[in-house]
């Protein structure tokens, strides 16, 4: 049975997308909705002067069968790619080989083109920050920042992270208590680029230690811009929480300094450098519902913080609420 209005979704992340990719093959229309200029969310990648850069997700891996099977189709149409870095630890002061058999996966030629792939020609409404999601006597009806109502729609999935989450399924009391329940870490990213490459082996670390949690050698994935060498840095939540409203200028000096001091050679000043605070960057931990669901009332709510808090997790949380509310319709 097909729904008599088109299903909503908020969030054109991994999870939203899954979800509108299921519908649209069962047959019934959607329409997403996202606060940015472009799908991606987390997974999202920035252009620069410098190039495109992945300051979130710098990559992701495949564990259930599932979401291996889907990650070979995407592989198959060119829409990712395996990355096989230079891995290293720093610890205790030291760098040394981290060498482990994990497949790692990346977009190409950037994080964002396997959101923007999942997308395709699905309607959506960009730079829409969904405010308020309501129900009228039998429809969903949703309004933006601007005042601007869209609807009415026969069923409702927010897939954006937890603390937004709670807001959007204030109508449904013991969901949004459930989002609430969620705390989420925050990570400031730096990019950096120099004009000829770092003499370093070194493409991507696990940092101890340090104000760092992790640095990638961007140019050093799939089909990425090599004309400069470019690094994205990450910080450790706990060193984000603590500087958390620090100017960004200041952000990128502190993180910059502090890799230096682990990189292992002589390291000039950047030709570019930017920053980006991710509030929401990762659920503090991991949860095993699934998905948060009133089938009855005809709202859902999914992502990574439903799961494991990565892309995998998002994805199967974004397919699963799509199964269920497909399940509710038979």
């Amino acid at each position: 049975m097909s729904a008599l209005h088109p299903i909503a979704i908020i969030g054109t992340g991994i999870a939203g997308l899954s979800a509108a990719q299921l519908l649209h093959e069962a047959g019934h229309p959607v329409q997403l909705f996202d606060k940015s200029r472009g799908s991606g969310g987390r997974m999202s990648s920035k252009r620069s002067d410098a190039g495109a850069l992945d300051l979130g997700a710098q990559y992701f891996t495949a564990r259930d069968r599932r979401f291996v099977d889907v990650v070979q189709q995407w592989r198959a149409r060119g829409w990712v790619a395996e990355w096989t870095p230079s891995l290293y630890t720093f610890k205790n002061g030291q760098l040394s080989a981290s060498p482990d058999e994990q497949a790692r996966w990346v977009g190409s030629p950037r994080m964002s083109a396997i959101t923007r792939a999942m997308l395709g020609a699905l309607p959506v409404h960009f730079s829409c920050r969904i405010t308020e999601v309501f129900r009228g006597e039998h429809n969903w009806h949703l309004q933006d920042a601007e005042g601007n109502s869209h609807g009415p729609f026969s069923h409702v999935i927010v897939a954006t992270p937890a603390p937004q989450a709670t807001t959007l399924l204030s109508s449904v009391p013991k969901l949004a208590s459930a989002a609430a329940s969620v705390s989420m870490d925050p990570t400031w990213a730096v990019a950096l680029a120099f004009a000829s490459p770092l003499d370093s082996p070194v493409e991507g670390c696990f940092v101890h230690d340090s104000p760092l949690d992790w640095l990638a050698r961007n140019r050093s994935k799939p089909g990425r811009d090599t004309h400069l060498d470019t690094w994205v840095l990450h910080a450790t939540s706990q060193w984000t929480k603590q500087h958390v409203d620090m100017p960004k200028e200041a952000v990128i000096e502190h993180l910059f300094g502090a890799f230096a001091e682990l990189i292992g050679c002589a390291v000039p000043a950047p030709v570019f450098s930017l920053a980006h605070r991710w509030l929401y960057a990762r659920p503090a931990s991991a949860h095993q519902w699934g998905i948060l669901a009133d089938a009855d009332q005809g709202i859902y709510a999914c992502g990574d913080w439903c799961l494991s808090g990565r892309a995998e997790g998002a994805w199967l949380s974004g397919h699963e609420a799509a199964r269920r509310l497909l399940a509710h319709l038979q």
